[in-house]
This record gives C-alpha cells, structure tokens and sequence, in this order.
C-alpha cells in the first residue's frame, strides 16, 4: 500500500510507532487474547508507556495534542495486530473527547493526565435495554440533590466499563424532553449505587469486556456533570462524530489483516500444480479486496482530516467512512476465508478471527442502518 506522502511528519511517526508496537508486541498474542477472552492490560500499559494513549488530549494535560487523524492511523495499525486491543483504544477517544471539548478545567486536571499516561482508561455509556439506535428514548435518569445527582436505571452494550476507572454515562433529566433533557455525566464504579451487570459472551473482539451496569440511585458529584443539563445529546453527537472515523479506522486494520494474509496464502498454496495465486478468479478476488482497503482508508483520513481542519459538520464524511469501511471490512473478510477454503473455517488461521472481529464494526458506534438515515438527512432527503 501507499505509504501516505500526504501525512505530516508527527503523523508518520505515530504510524510507525503504532506499526511497529502492533506487529512485534501485540500481534503475537492476539490469537491468545481472542480464545481465552483476556484482557489486554500489558498491551494497554505498552502503549501508554509509548505515549499513545494521550494522541488527542492537549500537551497541557499530559498528551500530545495531536489530532483525529494521528489517532485513526494508530487505530488501524492496533487493529491490523488484534481489534480487541484497538477497540478499547478507541473507545478511549469516544469517551474521552467530551471531556477535552466540554470539560472545566478541574474536571480535565482530574482525568486527562492519568488517561493520557494510561494509568486509567475510560468508557463510554449510552446505550439501554429500550434505547439503542433511538438513543433520545433512554430512560435512565438524573435528579439534583442538592450538591450531587442521583441517578437510576440500567445501561447496556459499555465496551471496557468493566475495566474503566471513570465513564462518560448519559442520563435525562426530564423524560418528557426527549433528547433536550439528555445530560452527560463522569460516573466513577466507586460512587455509591453503581454496579456492574452481566459480562456479554461475544462473537468478536472477545478480549474487550462489553458489560451492563446497574445504576440504583448512584450519587454523583454535581461537578462531575459534563456541560449543562440537557446538552448531553450534543456532547455524544459531537463525540460520534469524532469517534465513527476511527470505527473506520478499525475496520481498514481489519480489512487490511486479512488482504496480507491472503496475499501471502495465495502465493504458498498449491493447487491443480501451481500456487492459487495464478488462477484469475483469485487474482479478481484480490484485487477488489485492494480496491475496497484503500478506498475505505481513504475515506477515513479525508474525514479525520475534515475534523482536523476545524470544519464545523462533519456528520457526513465521519458516517460515510465509518459505514463503508466496515461493509467493506466484512466483506473482505468473508471473501478471506473463501480463498483459505477450509482451512479458513478452522482457527488454525486468522482470517475466520478477522471475520468475527469484522462484524461488530457495521454495528456499534451507530448501526451502518443508522449511518445511511444520517447520510440521507445531510443530502436533504426529506424524513417521515
């Protein structure tokens, strides 16, 4: 692939770092991670040690102060290696980027530094048992005590909450407000009332804990709220916004995992006298594969870069890259397995890991059914 002339040189070396750390340190384990559903702690300590974990947290917080796209190309190289591992480091991102946009300053000084060391990690909370798409229709709520808010209700689908030492949770404040009384608040498991739910048994990326949480009137801090009440809604779309390129990102890993190894299997399989790479319908086969990784790299990197630039929407571009990368990762990930024939439906290869993996990435952050309403609504097709 094209190594990507158009990047800066702080870029670059994130790449490379990110490459480097993914393919020596992190790969070799990933198909451990993947049978036996571990976390990846010393993974996760490796790249806080290296600086990654900060990318997008200002320097005066301890990070680098770099931006969507420097995150997105460290995503795809972590994905390349294990998309559990990169799950949690991006969910990092959705979770801590409300708190670099609407955080105060004792809120940042609180959390960023220890996030962008990786002495901690964070989550990200919206979802509910009724309210996954429809996420305006959420149902669990906050009323102000005096000094702290009391929240109740239970909350579904929170990549790494099991693991977070602080979470960007999501309540409403008045019910009948629908979206307008969504507030954002920053839960740590140690406020009273909070509890963890069932651990999900999952398809794919089986070494990032996804887990309920049970709030029973959880007392958190007033000053731990994130913005003013009712303006949770804008924090988490503009968080999405944000953090869909970087699903992309996950997916062009993904996609890109399963290219190289079927690149490399075709030249060593023998079939019929000679390695299947010679036979045209493999040759197709591979080339679309190609066609799709680049283009969906593509896409995330014009996107990031849109976020980079300052532009003031970005729902579009961040959807559509978020949304044709994983289609594309999905089905460059079938057709892998297609080209390892049986071989590819037993784990003594990767690609059928890579196809698991693939999956959840048409699915979280915003169904690709999600994505497509979002891009029609910024064509201006007309809603019911």
């Amino acid at each position: 692939m094209h190594d990507g002339v158009w990047l800066r040189d702080d870029e670059r070396q994130v790449r490379d770092l990110a490459r480097a750390l993914a393919r020596e340190r992190i790969a070799p384990l990933a198909a451990h991670v993947d049978e036996t559903e571990a976390y990846p702690a010393e993974q996760l300590r490796l790249l806080g040690q290296q600086g990654l974990m900060g990318l997008y947290i200002p320097e005066a917080y301890g990070g680098a102060g770099l931006g969507a796209l420097a995150f997105c190309l460290a995503t795809e190289e972590l994905a390349w290696a294990c998309a559990s591992t990169a799950v949690i480091y991006l969910v990092q991102y959705a979770a801590g980027y409300p708190l670099v946009s609407h955080g105060t300053d004792d809120q940042k000084r609180r959390y960023l530094p220890r996030l962008a060391a990786g002495e901690i990690t964070t989550a990200l909370s919206i979802s509910e048992p009724g309210a996954g798409s429809d996420a305006a229709s959420m149902t669990t709520t906050a009323v102000r005590k005096g000094d702290h808010y009391v929240l109740n209700g239970t909350k579904m689908w929170v990549t790494n909450g099991s693991h977070a030492s602080v979470l960007t949770l999501f309540a409403t404040v008045d019910r009948g407000r629908g979206h307008k009384g969504v507030t954002a608040f920053l839960v740590e498991p140690t406020f009273p009332g909070f509890a963890f739910g069932k651990l999900e048994r999952k398809m794919g990326i089986r070494g990032s804990p996804t887990v309920a949480l049970h709030l029973g009137d959880c007392e958190v801090p007033v000053e731990n709220r994130l913005g003013g009440e009712g303006e949770g809604f804008r924090v988490a779309l503009g968080a999405l916004d944000r953090s869909r390129p970087a699903v992309g990102a996950q997916a062009v890993g993904i996609g890109q995992a399963a290219l190289d190894a079927c690149v490399a299997y075709a030249r060593e399989r023998q079939q019929f006298g000679q390695p299947i790479a010679a036979f045209q319908g493999i040759q197709f086969m591979l080339a679309d594969m190609a066609m799709q990784v680049h283009a969906s790299r593509l896409m995330v990197h014009h996107a990031a870069g849109l976020v980079d630039r300052g532009a003031t929407a970005t729902s579009l571009e961040s959807s559509m890259a978020k949304c044709f990368a994983s289609d594309a990762a999905m089905k460059v990930a079938t057709d892998a397995v297609q080209i390892f024939g049986g071989y590819g439906f037993t784990r003594e290869y990767p690609v059928e890991r890579f196809m698991r993996d693939a999956k959840i990435t048409q699915i979280y952050e915003g169904t690709n059914q999600i994505q497509r309403t979002v891009i029609a609504r910024e064509l201006g097709v007309p809603r019911r």
